[in-house]
């Protein structure tokens, strides 16, 4: 069941002065790209004989709820917060297309990674480019597993501005021991600072190194 996102009271709101300066530029978004070694959770992934992308978006999703401005949306003239947000990742399909794949987020990784490996089979069968409508409380995520790039540009709606957070994730590299992925995070800079983004990585970074602790629900 979805839960009732919280009113922002803007009046007494510390960021108020933030988000006003960057909610009047033309472009308000910035986008931060830095690597992180998914090299416990390819290992643990190829262990389990289980999907790596539904493995990564557990640390993504779960790093992104711990940040509350990743959970913040900007409505009208109003910004409320979510209690939770949950994943919509582009999934490819046949004629090399896309499709959007959404699912709950839960914090318990085994329901999690079973959802999310269930929901993309589902999306390959059934491709759509629309995600449930009136809501949201998402997390896009998508894949470019081609190019382990050094930047990424999304496409956004300027009107009404669109302030759900874009993950993007490149090929990871093996470099000894390590294997540095390229990680995006785009963000309404009104809402997210690179405070908040760096936050997000650190989390998402430690989580991934913990990985044999939740994948088997130990933690």
């Amino acid at each position: 069941m979805t839960q009732e996102p919280r009113r922002i009271a803007l009046e007494r709101w510390p960021r108020r002065a933030h988000y006003e300066l960057f909610s009047a530029y033309a472009y308000p978004y910035f986008n931060l790209c830095a690597d992180v070694d998914v090299a416990p959770l390819v290992r643990a992934a190829k262990a389990k004989g289980s999907s790596f992308t539904a493995h990564l978006m557990y640390p993504l999703a779960r790093a992104a709820n711990a940040i509350p401005e990743l959970r913040q949306r900007i409505r009208g003239d109003e910004v409320i917060e979510h209690p939770v947000v949950h994943p919509s990742i582009t999934v490819r399909t046949e004629d090399d297309l896309f499709g959007f794949c959404f699912f709950e987020y839960v914090e318990d990784a085994t329901t999690f990674v079973r959802s999310a490996t269930e929901a993309i089979d589902r999306a390959r069968r059934n491709p759509s480019v629309e995600d449930p409508p009136d809501r949201d409380d998402f997390l896009f995520m998508t894949a470019i597993p081609w190019v382990s790039f050094t930047s990424v540009m999304h496409p956004v709606s300027l009107s009404p501005p669109d302030s759900v957070p874009r993950i993007a994730w490149g090929r990871y590299r093996t470099e000894g021991e390590r294997m540095p992925m390229p990680l995006s995070l785009h963000a309404h800079h009104g809402l997210v600072d690179g405070l908040h983004a760096g936050r997000f990585y650190e989390r998402a970074q430690e989580l991934i190194d913990d990985v044999e602790q939740w994948a088997d629900g130990t933690e």
